[in-house]
């Protein structure tokens, strides 16, 4: 699976002279998620480490946690005009004995490379119970130096980002700061996906002792994705949203954004920072 990239021929303009040229642009494609052989959800998404994704979505779906509980992963048969195989459709098979969550069209959900949970069929379906929520009692200690250099190792490891400037990425990071595990996706919550599905495959869930940092923003969803994979600290170098700061506080995440340079908001679980100064209202 390497389409990754493509190639595009565009017009430069820069200072005045126009020039023609190829350029590298981040691939962006359809899959399609199945399970048991039933359509459950499309995602906007770079291809690679599909069987990833979507075992990473499906725990954040509250379908799996443990490796036991996945039997395997296909590509289905999904033929371009010419005959090919498009490898855009997967087929999750669980295990004997692991509940198949209903699958109906209300439930069936869409995702862009935007947002996550788009097209799903309440509110009442958005918020999913943690099998791991974070621990109180781990990690703790840990440096906002320690923090402050995560945003640069992120970028430094992406390399298809350097190609297209177009990716997103997430990382998982000991609480010593060094780096474990990269994904990049076009969508900031399909890279967390495939971090956390191939947790799951190595047997590594739940993340008690891992730190995620992502490059955009925290919403909801990876403030989610964080609690049902047990990750107890989410960093971002941008904002996060009412609703994350909320989930966060009500189940014990760590969660920092605005995380550039030394400068960073702590907007829950503060316990778990070592912070040398005094806190001043």
């Amino acid at each position: 699976m390497g389409r990754v990239t493509e190639r595009r021929r565009i017009i430069r303009v820069r200072e005045g002279a126009v020039s023609e040229r190829p350029d590298t642009l981040v691939a962006e494609e359809p899959l399609e998620i199945r399970l048991g052989g039933k359509p459950l959800a499309i995602t906007m998404r770079t291809p690679g480490d599909d069987f990833a994704l979507a075992a990473g979505f499906l725990v954040s779906e509250g379908v799996l946690a443990h490796p036991r509980e996945l039997a395997g992963i296909v590509y289905c048969a999904g033929a371009d005009e010419r005959g090919h195989n498009t490898y855009n459709v997967v087929d999750v098979r669980l295990a004997p004995g692991v509940p198949v969550p209903d699958i109906t069209l209300e439930r069936n959900v869409y995702t862009t490379s935007s947002c996550g949970l788009c097209g799903k069929a309440s509110l009442d379906a958005v918020r999913t119970t943690a099998r791991w929520p974070p621990a109180a009692d781990r990690p703790r200690g840990i440096g906002t130096e320690v923090l402050a250099a995560l945003p640069e190792r992120l970028r430094a490891a992406q390399r298809v980002f350097d190609r297209t400037g177009g990716l997103h990425a997430a990382a998982l990071f000991t609480s010593e700061g060094e780096l474990l595990e990269l994904r990049e996706d076009v969508g900031r919550h399909n890279a967390v996906d495939k971090l956390i599905g191939h947790a799951l495959q190595e047997g590594l869930l739940p993340l008690r002792d891992s730190l995620l940092m992502v490059s955009g923003r925290a919403s909801f969803e990876l403030a989610q994705k964080a609690v049902m994979a047990g990750i107890p600290l989410l960093a971002a170098v941008s904002a996060p949203s009412s609703l994350a700061v909320d989930l966060a506080a009500e189940t014990g995440l760590t969660l920092v954004g605005f995380l550039r340079g030394t400068s960073m908001n702590v907007y829950a679980g503060a316990h778990r920072l070592a912070l040398h100064s005094a806190v001043r209202t």
